[in-house]
């Protein structure tokens, strides 16, 4: 009996301690948003039919451009691109969260593939780019390695009031960082050429989903 009564207290001072804490979900406190067909844009090559560069199947995005292509309108001098962007879900003020899982082919290198876009100011908050198979915050700070041939969930938190944002990867909080201010934002994921680019850029995109508190 005493020696149970010691593993208890052995117990107790254990979980008393932190290291038995539950894992918080990076969405705790957030209200899910409303998101239909309606709010799922795609951008693509202006010049190329949607079934070329983009495909949907068992919920799951596929989407792909090549360094050759034209932007996504003619007007543009951006770089090629084929990307989600959600409409109807611009915001202004607030903490809005993207969450999806993501999933880069091996051998597609210097692409972003997932931003926050903005529209007065610095055309971009965050971007997030696969440089030689790990994911890079413009290209620079490391958010996490390994992200060819393998699905990883990530939630991505822009807070406009305190201009931060918080990337997590699997769960886990890898970045958190001071961002640029403007006037509105909005969240894209797929690919847009970047820095170094390959060939072929590919990711693919499910369980989209949005947050908001």
């Amino acid at each position: 009996m005493a020696r149970m009564f010691a593993l208890l207290r052995v117990l107790l001072i254990w979980i008393g301690s932190g290291y038995a804490k539950q894992t918080v979900s990076p969405t705790d406190g957030f209200t899910q948003q409303t998101l239909t067909d309606e709010n799922i844009e795609i951008q693509k090559p202006y010049d190329k039919n949607l079934s070329e560069r983009y495909s949907y199947t068992d919920g799951v995005h596929d989407m792909w451009v090549y360094t050759y292509d034209k932007a996504h309108d003619p007007q543009s001098n951006t770089r090629p691109r084929t990307e989600i962007r959600i409409l109807g879900k611009d915001h202004k003020s607030g903490v809005w969260q993207f969450e999806g899982d993501g999933y880069v082919p091996e051998g597609a290198n210097g692409v972003c593939v997932m931003q926050i876009h903005g529209y007065v100011g610095p055309a971009t908050v965050i971007m997030l780019d696969v440089v030689d198979g790990n994911l890079r915050r413009y290209h620079d700070q490391l958010v996490t390695t390994d992200v060819f041939d393998r699905w990883f969930h990530l939630n991505v938190i822009h807070d406009t009031d305190q201009r931060k944002a918080y990337v997590f990867i699997d769960g886990k909080e890898t970045l958190a960082v001071n961002v640029s201010g403007g006037d509105s934002y909005y969240f894209k994921c797929g690919v847009y050429a970047n820095t170094n680019s390959s060939f072929c850029m590919e990711a693919r995109w499910k369980n989209i989903k949005l947050w908001s508190k």
